[in-house]
């Protein structure tokens, strides 16, 4: 039997709409389910930078060695080294923008507007921004002849693959296709210019678990004697992707007799020293499943004075006199101050 429906009666089709959903719309548009880099540029603590054609910071490296046993009457002999060295990193660039016709404007107003055409544009292009800049986040450059590219996390923060030592140690040197070192101080010659780096094999308590409280332990300094610092103190996150974290999620449930009705109760309350773990989508893709410890204290996100996220615009477009052009520039690159008080944990034998 032929039931008559709307979409069955002709006249109603062409004299109403259907409903518009008016000013909202379902974004598809990206493919993670999580931005992590984007926001956290936005929120962290920043370094403004004035001027300049790069950013520079001072490293003391060792200690002249003046302090002794003596005794009374003891000759002095004062010992003066040089301790002090200097890290450098370039400023790298990146610009989102959108455009619109003068004449769409005028025909994308009342009563005939669904949506914002304008705000769909910025959306647009803030979404690519944030999509971007989630790639250049959590990469590097592969060398440094790349003149573009913002050093990520993997820049500062080095897995070197399989590790000499079992549990752990300060073997996060060079960055691959870096041979001055991160921020041109080579960790070869200077090795307490590296992070920490384990390779595991489980996630359990006597292998990632382990060697995870032992790197946060290990990196964990404290300045004997005071003294003007870049640091802001121990600030740390930690990422990783869902291999770790279901597993991880799994063992906490396990722990616990008192889970009630939930099958999934601790599904996003992971942590770790009190910290949440955080899921970073884009990690998924990284078959070494990497654990970074990041200290926000000492990494963090530089920009260039009145050129964080400056916006101009609606300008005319040079050869399209009714098109508008809007802009979105940042001046910026990615700096660790000291590096050994971060880390990173992974199982595969490839350097990343």
């Amino acid at each position: 039997m032929a039931y008559l429906q709307a979409d069955d009666i002709a006249d109603l089709i062409k004299t109403t709409q259907r409903d518009l959903g008016r000013m909202k719309w379902s974004d598809i548009s990206y493919t993670l389910q999580e931005h992590v880099a984007l926001p956290m540029l936005l929120q962290r603590e920043k370094v403004s930078f004035q001027s300049g054609y790069g950013i520079q910071w001072n490293i003391a490296t060792a200690t002249s060695g003046a302090a002794k046993d003596t005794e009374m009457y003891a000759t002095d002999s004062v010992n003066v080294s040089d301790v002090m060295q200097t890290a450098n990193i370039p400023w790298r660039h990146v610009t989102t923008n959108y455009a619109i016709e003068r004449r769409e404007v005028a025909m994308n107003r009342a009563p005939a507007e669904i949506v914002d055409l304008v705000r769909i544009r910025r959306n647009d292009a803030m979404i690519d921004l944030a999509k971007h800049m989630e790639t250049r986040f959590w990469n590097k450059p592969a060398s440094s002849t790349d003149n573009q590219q913002m050093y990520g996390v993997p820049y500062w923060i080095c897995y070197p693959g399989t590790t000499s030592n079992a549990n752990g140690a300060f073997e996060g040197l060079n960055p691959a296709g870096f041979s001055a070192g991160a921020g041109n101080l080579s960790s070869v010659t200077y090795p307490n210019w590296a992070n920490w780096a384990c390779t595991y094999t489980a996630i359990t308590s006597t292998d990632l678990i382990r060697k995870w409280r032992r790197a946060a332990t290990f990196t964990n300094f404290k300045a004997p004697v005071p003294s003007p610092s870049y640091s802001t103190g121990n600030n740390y996150g930690y990422y990783t992707n869902y291999s770790v974290i279901g597993p991880l999620e799994e063992a906490l449930e396990a722990q616990n007799d008192n889970l009630g009705n939930d099958i999934a109760s601790k599904d996003g309350r992971l942590m770790f020293r009190q910290v949440p773990v955080t899921w970073v989508p884009f990690l998924e893709a990284n078959t070494a499943n990497p654990v970074y410890g990041i200290n926000w204290g000492v990494l963090k996100p530089a920009f260039l004075a009145g050129e964080y996220m400056r916006e101009e615009g609606p300008t005319p477009a040079s050869t399209q006199h009714s098109v508008f052009v809007t802009h979105v520039d940042t001046t910026l690159n990615l700096m660790c101050t000291n590096r050994r008080m971060n880390f990173v944990l992974g199982t595969g034998a490839t350097a990343f």
